[in-house]
Parts: C-alpha cells; structure tokens; sequence
C-alpha cells in the first residue's frame, strides 16, 4: 500500500477557515483525514503542505513514526516553526485515521485501548462568537453571569471565558478589580459545582500576570490559562509558585522539546498541547507520556474543527493523564453537513463516549465544504491607550 496523494480543503467556519488534510492511498476506498488550521496563516500552511506531500507519495502510509521523522528532518528545516509543523500535524492525523480504518478500529484501540469510561468536555462563553471573547465593557460582569449561567443550562459542568483584559506590563488596579468582578459574578451565578476557567491569552507581563492570579485566587478556578507569554517559563513557574490555582499553558508551543522546561522548572499545572500545532498525535503522545512522569495533567488546546476535535478526544480515551477536552460546540450552525462523527455527546454533563468507528471516527462531506469557500480570517488588533502594540 502506497500514498498516491496528498490533498488540502478549506473551509471557511465565521471566525477560521478549517483546514481539512486528505491522504489518499492505492488501496480503493481507503483514505484519511486531518487538519491543519492555522488562524491567518491558511494559505502558508496548505502551501507547506503542498511541499511536504513530496515526501510522501509512494510511501507505505503505516511506518507513521517513521514519516513522521522524514517531516520533521528532511528538507534541511526541522519542523519547529509553527506553520511547518501545523502542516506535518494535519498529516499525522490523517495516517493515523487510515492505520486505524485499516485495522477496523478507533485510534484509541491501537493506542492500548481506553483508560476511561468517558471524556468531558467544557466549552467557551459564548458558544464562540468573536465579540464575546474580545470585547471588555463595565458591564461585563453580568454578561459574564448570563453567558455562565446559558453554558451550565446547555449541560456543561466546566467552562472557559476571556475575562482578562489585556494590559500593559505594569497598570493600575482598573484591570485587576475588572477580572474580579467578572469572576465573582460567575462564581455567585453557577455556584461551587461548576468549574471555571480564566484564559489570559499570554497577555500579560509575568508581574500583571501574578497579580491577576491572585486577585481571583479566592474563586477556586480550574485553571488560570496562560497570564504570561509561554516563552517565560521562570515568569509562569513564578505565578504558580505563587497561588493554589493550577495554571495552565502549551497551545502555542511546538515539539516535545518546548516542553520540557515547563515540566522541569514546575511551571505549570497543566500542560495544553494544540494537536494540530504541536507535531500531531504523535507527538502529543510523547508530551502525555513526559507529562505523566511529572504527574501534571493534559487538557489539550482545540477550538479549531471537527477533525482537530475528534483526534483530541481519541487523545483522551488512551491517555491517563487527560482530564478534559476543549470544544467549540455552536461555531457555525452547518457543521453536521461538512462532517460525519463517530461519538455522541451526551447532553448531561457535556461528556463524550468512546467511538466504535475506525481511525478517528469521522468522515468529510467535500461536497458541503466546497459550499463555504476561503474567506480572509477577520483582521484583530491590540493597542494600549497610548496607542502602542498590545498582545492580541
């Protein structure tokens, strides 16, 4: 059996364009799917692809690891840029969908079999508009309350917001008493049993970033996700050091090696590894393995699509580590015209089954996603009020 083909599909999704990877083999009927979204990168990426599949025509799409080394090294460049490696990602999925179809199994079952009964999910406030994650009003705490409040009635007993404004390296107390209020009013809104979790989105300095962990160390959240860039590690293992709340990072980092500071400097609680960015499965399996040896826990990084979500969630069924899956549950209200999912969603608690279907469980209606073509991603900017460069 060789790799005849490597193919890219775009699908616009309101806030991304889902990057669809297709590897088709000479065995009739027998093809598999990744992705490979990038937001504003989409052209790089598929043109990255375009340049690796050179690699891998004629090649027997089973020896994963060993073409997964071919990407990684060959054509002089490792695969640690972020683009390059969401591009290797997207492939590594799809040979592990045609591994697993070829044996008649799900992913998780080539993998050991499942650790777990069921993988629970969280979701964002919202359910993904753009204008509730970015926008920041004085009267957001009881927006905040509301949307806190829509997410438990839908089911869900843990979800994330973006309550953190974004700030300059040192501001005044304004910012802080913001998030405050914003997570007190959740808090009150939802009570004890549901878990919250804050995404500072690496805006802040590691000071800022300390500073707002402790404001709302009071609340029992979760997590607290990323108060700083993810390049300082001795900032975040400073603010971990500093409160009781777990924090959380990894969505932005690429390759195994990026995280091992993290683990050895104690940074961190839990590790979020982006399965489409950081290597694919792969090499999200070594950093659970690695992640396992220092007992941190694994919440992988996923608001992209459907196949980001279902390789995060064969992921859990086959990882000890995993404690729970990050969904875009309402991003385009087409979604179950574009993609065929093996698992099913229960609608209490938001947690998922394992899937019976072969490889990743999922197949793509390319009919359905020629019907929403590439659009350019919605261009976001951050500035200070002094009107110089923030952290989008």
């Amino acid at each position: 059996m060789k790799i005849i083909a490597v193919e890219t599909l775009v699908c616009h999704a309101r806030m991304r364009n889902w990057v669809f990877v297709k590897v088709l083999t000479d065995q009739d009927g027998l093809w598999g799917w990744g992705e490979a979204t990038l937001e504003w990168h989409t052209r790089a990426v598929c043109g990255a692809i375009e340049d690796i599949a050179t690699l891998l025509i004629g090649e027997d799409p089973t020896r994963i690891e060993h073409l997964w080394q071919m990407m990684h090294r060959q054509h002089f460049w490792h695969a640690t840029g972020v683009v390059r490696a969401t591009a290797q990602s997207g492939i590594d999925l799809a040979l592990w969908d045609i591994l697993g179809k070829l044996h008649g199994v799900p992913c998780h079952k080539l993998w050991g079999g499942p650790v777990r009964d069921y993988v629970r999910t969280y979701c964002h406030l919202g359910g993904g508009k753009m204008e509730d994650f970015y926008t920041v009003d004085p009267a957001d705490a009881p927006r905040f309350a509301e949307l806190a409040q829509r997410a438990v009635a839908e089911g869900f007993t843990a979800f994330k917001c973006m309550a953190a404004p974004p700030t300059m390296p040192i501001e005044g107390q304004r910012p802080v008493r913001y998030l405050e209020a914003c997570v007190k009013a959740m808090r009150e809104a939802v009570g004890d049993d549901v878990d919250i979790m804050v995404d500072c989105h690496a805006r802040h300095s590691p000071r800022m970033g300390l500073i707002l962990a402790k404001a709302v160390e009071p609340y029992g959240l979760y997590w607290f996700e990323e108060p700083c860039w993810p390049e300082s590690v001795d900032g975040l293992a400073a603010v971990q050091r500093a409160v009781t709340t777990p924090i959380a990072t990894g969505e932005r980092l690429v390759g195994q090696a990026a995280f091992r500071p993290l683990l050895e400097q104690q940074a961190c609680s839990i590790l979020q590894p982006d399965i489409t960015h950081c290597g694919g499965l792969s090499e999200a399996r070594r950093i659970a393995a690695m992640a396992e040896a220092y007992r941190v826990a694994l919440a992988p990084h996923n608001p992209q699509g459907p196949v980001s979500t279902a390789a995060s969630l064969e992921l859990g069924f086959a990882t000890p580590s995993y404690i729970i899956c990050e969904t875009v549950h309402a991003d385009v209200p087409w979604r179950a015209d574009v993609v065929s999912e093996g698992f099913v969603v229960e609608p209490k608690g938001r947690v998922v089954r394992p899937s019976t279907r072969p490889g990743l469980g999922i197949e793509i209606n390319e009919a359905e996603v020629r019907k929403h073509p590439f659009e350019q991603e919605i261009v976001l900017r951050e500035f200070y009020a002094d009107g110089s460069v923030g952290d989008w």
